[in-house]
């Protein structure tokens, strides 16, 4: 568990999802689909039952190479990362993961301090050797962040998302763990 103090005052914690979790979580899922089209799902399109997510959270605290961290302020998720490893041996080391905050706590530090954790329960963790993740190659601020976090990028994924009638690109960047 980490605690940020922010500029404005708030103290925002960040931990790892539990399965008490999961009500204020499909809740913020539902909100931040409409707050960004940098998001692999948009308004109306999650659809997760709170059974479904507490399953889910179970079995990331379980696992070895999965882990879901929250941002909180009090009881209310601000902020999310998610992160799978491969479920077989051969590529159990390797995995991907998205990270999203709500609209009113951007440009706070909170994505950057979430994926740090990341990093660091990654390198503590004996089993994840690399760390993955795709961005839409027009989401600037998102790149320059991962670049100062040591991603570098690795690949062009074309027309991945389609959006108001328009393709858009990923670039696809990753952090080897050594």
């Amino acid at each position: 568990m980490k605690i940020i103090q922010l500029k404005n005052g708030d103290t925002v914690q960040l931990r790892e999802a539990v399965k008490e979790d999961a009500t204020e979580l499909v809740a913020y899922l539902l909100k931040i689909g409409g707050e960004s089209d940098f998001l692999t799902f948009g308004s109306g399109e999650f659809s997760v039952s709170v059974s479904d997510e507490q399953a889910m959270l179970e079995e990331s605290r379980t696992a070895k190479n999965k882990i879901m961290l929250l941002a909180l302020v009090g009881n209310k998720v601000i902020g999310c990362l998610y992160f799978e490893g491969g479920a077989r041996p051969r590529i159990q080391h390797t995995g991907e993961f998205g990270v999203s905050v709500l609209k009113d706590y951007w440009d706070k530090g909170i994505g950057t301090e979430m994926v740090k954790e990341l990093i660091q329960w990654a390198k503590v963790s004996n089993i994840i050797r690399k760390l993955n993740l795709r961005v839409r190659s027009d989401n600037d601020r998102a790149m320059s962040v991962y670049e100062r976090l040591g991603f570098i990028q690795e690949g062009l994924i074309t027309r991945e998302f389609f959006i108001s009638g328009e393709f858009n690109n990923f670039i696809y960047m990753g952090l080897s763990i050594d």
